[in-house]
């Protein structure tokens, strides 16, 4: 005989109170004058049964559905070659599970992002979403400070109200850059994350320039590329930079993953890392330590970052104050083999000049 489903009213009659009341106290029904010792009652006969409530009624109990929204604006193609969104997902189910919720992952494409943010907050698949990788131009971010859905912005956006968790994009690049001219470089390189248009490349640009021109040396447009956020585009990049005759001793990559493409193409040219030039990437995602050479760059810890926004994300939605709307975390530059400097290297700034 198949065993007796264990049911809320089941819990009601071994906790002695009402079916309403066992409701209200699994599902955190706020607002109700509900005694303490009756709550503790009702939640041991709940384990002592072994009692698991219905997902579909305690959304309409609570009007939740306990679920967060993770909501990327790219492609299936650019999610499944990021080596850096594997240790965000890992990072928000640490506080999903902690916190017994759900998660939903979503895409946007660019042509339907100011319909697709509203039809996800409108259908209420979700109690709040957190929004990765956001873009300078998308206008339908302002919408969603009118739609009735807690949101935080893993990145930052010049100009909204919503919440936002990140890292100091450009200071971050200003050290990385200032590490090679400590080295010596000064015909420096740079290959960039994403295109313009995101965030986190314009910023992080912006801290390329800042500390060359620090350093009294004036940014060549030339050597500045834009990738496309997987290895392909950098292996690209790498490529058209190599071709351009520009002469560069060392290189700033806004990103590892565009690093890998980079390091295949520098390879295959038969140059050689940090001998003939010098490579500093963003973000240490795991292989970075084990890149041939180990790369040195810079450490965003992307779990905590992604941590920190679902904390964020969940005060807001239990009406906790959240003092600060937007919210830094440190950076820190890790030191490996991909570095050198440039007396060491002027073997490899004359090849490059040949190339």
């Amino acid at each position: 005989m198949p065993k007796k489903r264990i049911t809320s009213q089941d819990v009601a009659n071994l906790a002695g109170v009402s079916r309403t009341t066992v409701s209200f106290v699994l599902n955190d029904v706020k607002g109700l004058n509900i005694p303490q010792p009756t709550r503790q009652k009702v939640h041991d006969a709940a384990n002592k049964l072994g009692y698991i409530p219905n997902a579909a009624a305690q959304a309409l109990a609570s009007r939740r559905t306990r679920a967060l929204g993770l909501v990327m604006t790219r492609s299936p193609h650019y999610i499944s070659t990021d080596a850096f969104l594997p240790q965000i997902i890992a990072g928000l189910m640490d506080v999903v599970k902690e916190r017994k919720l759900r998660l939903l992952i979503e895409y946007v494409e660019m042509a339907h992002q100011d319909r697709a943010y509203h039809e996800l907050a409108r259908a209420k698949h979700i109690d709040g979403m957190i929004l990765l990788t956001p873009r300078i131009d998308d206008n339908a971010l302002k919408k969603l400070e009118q739609v009735d859905i807690p949101t935080v912005i893993m990145g930052e956006i010049i100009g909204t109200n919503l919440y936002s968790v990140d890292i100091d994009n450009r200071l971050a690049a200003v050290k990385a850059v200032q590490y090679l001219l400590e080295l010596g470089h000064r015909q420096i390189a740079c290959i960039l994350n994403a295109p313009p248009s995101y965030s986190s490349a314009a910023a992080r640009v912006m801290g390329y320039k800042d500390a060359l021109i620090s350093a009294g040396i004036p940014p060549n447009e030339k050597l500045i590329l834009y990738a496309d956020f997987d290895p392909q585009s950098g292996y690209d990049r790498m490529k058209s930079l190599l071709a351009s005759q520009q002469k560069f001793t060392a290189i700033f990559i806004a990103s590892d993953n565009i690093a890998m493409g980079a390091y295949a193409a520098l390879h295959e040219a038969g140059m050689r890392i940090p001998e003939d030039v010098s490579v500093i990437g963003f973000d240490d995602i795991p292989w970075a330590e084990y890149g041939n050479p180990p790369l040195t760059t810079v450490r965003l810890d992307a779990q905590e970052l992604a941590r920190k926004a679902c904390f964020v994300l969940t005060d807001l939605l239990n009406g906790k104050e959240v003092s600060q709307k937007r919210q830094i975390l440190d950076t820190e530059l890790v030191i490996r083999q991909s570095c050198t400097s440039y007396k060491h290297s002027l073997k490899g700034g004359e090849l490059l000049q040949k190339t």
